[in-house]
């Protein structure tokens, strides 16, 4: 399986699309935005630049791309009015894999541009956009082009599927039955990775430069806690049963694992101060319920379902990962099953997302 390929959230503005089923990572957006808005801050008050130009790693498509951009520029443009600085001049560049729906982002980019405008006043500097296709586990930009990077929920993602994984039969991830040496080659390609995104970003972003990174996580020191896999043993779950009733083939769910890492706080830390070209400002970790409506009010009788919303938000997220190596036919009735076993779950106890959020800057 090439995961640049195949690794993208669900585009257009569907049913199980990302762009309607994304609420949980905008409240992530926002819980940690006490974070990013201190970066940028402290990133315009160093040097007051005329110009500055952001990557959002991972941008997808939807309201979550365009709400961190403006939020972002809205924080700088404050700051500026209060001490009487000439706004900079911004461009921004949107970055995802090659599969991400760009299409959906820049039709809708004439209107995001035109309401920003009003929220920022006619003394706001321009902002250009860019679309950057590319894995960034690699080199996307030129080098000391950059002031600030972001990257919400996409870095937990890894490069490809860990090398080594043949003894973790009928479990699609990490998980409390998988052997020792499956944990350890999950950690091993998550260092790889991990040390290659900070080489790659060091030579990006100029001198004081910042970067605000959020994964999914997890407090435990152990990779295989509940805390950050359960979700997936869960749908690991749903596919053992379809393969008990002959749905899917055995050799299919064997070989299948998800690309993912959830890190500690611990082991972020440890792979910055391994890699050097960082110094840790900030490193918090909070959490968010799965079902990202609980707190929502006037919802129809579906989204007041927790095992809807959940399968919803991962159809929406696992849906290409899954059609690929399984084939389309079976997306309905395996999140069909996931849901019932989700609302099952969350009846009879609390689950949450940890969120592992750092603040880097480039000395």
């Amino acid at each position: 399986m090439e995961i640049v390929q195949v690794l993208h959230m669900n585009g257009g503005v569907g049913e199980t699309s990302y762009a309607k089923n994304s609420l949980l990572q905008q409240k992530v957006i926002t819980m940690t935005k006490p974070i990013t808005e201190d970066a940028i801050t402290k990133l315009y008050c160093s040097k007051y630049p005329e110009e500055i130009a952001i990557a959002d790693l991972g941008c997808s498509s939807g309201p979550n791309t365009f709400f961190l951009v403006s939020e972002l520029l809205k924080v700088v443009d404050s700051v500026r009015q209060k001490i009487g600085q000439k706004s900079p001049e911004y461009q921004v560049f949107l970055n995802d894999l090659p599969g991400n729906d760009f299409n959906t982002i820049f039709r809708s980019l004439s209107i995001f541009q035109n309401k920003l405008r009003k929220q920022l006043g006619p003394d706001s500097g321009p902002c250009f956009f860019t679309g950057v296709p590319g894995s960034f586990y690699g080199r996307l930009f030129r080098k000391n082009s950059l002031h600030f990077v972001h990257s919400s929920y996409s870095l937990h993602w890894l490069s490809q599927v860990p090398q080594g994984l043949e003894s973790n039969k009928r479990n699609i991830y990490m998980a409390r039955t998988s052997p020792p040496d499956v944990l350890k080659a999950y950690y091993v390609q998550f260092q790889k990775d991990f040390s290659l995104f900070l080489k790659c970003r060091s030579e990006e972003l100029v001198d004081g430069g910042r970067m605000v990174l959020t994964l999914i996580g997890r407090r435990s020191d152990d990779p295989s806690s509940k805390e950050c896999c359960y979700f997936w043993e869960l749908l690991a779950m749903a596919l053992s049963d379809m393969l008990v009733e002959g749905l899917i083939e055995e050799e299919k769910l064997n070989s299948f694992n998800i690309p993912m890492y959830t890190p500690s706080p611990a082991e972020v830390k440890y792979e910055v101060v391994k890699e050097g070209s960082f110094n840790i400002d900030r490193l918090e970790v909070t959490e968010v319920n799965w079902n990202a409506y609980l707190d929502e009010t006037d919802l129809s009788d579906a989204f007041k379902d927790g095992g809807y919303n959940v399968a919803k938000c991962m159809r929406a997220v696992a849906e290409p990962l899954l059609a690929s190596y399984f084939g389309e036919e079976i997306l309905d009735e395996v999140f069909r099953r996931y849901r019932e076993i989700i609302s099952d779950r969350l009846s009879k106890e609390k689950n949450e997302f940890v969120n592992v959020t750092v603040s880097l800057i480039k000395p």
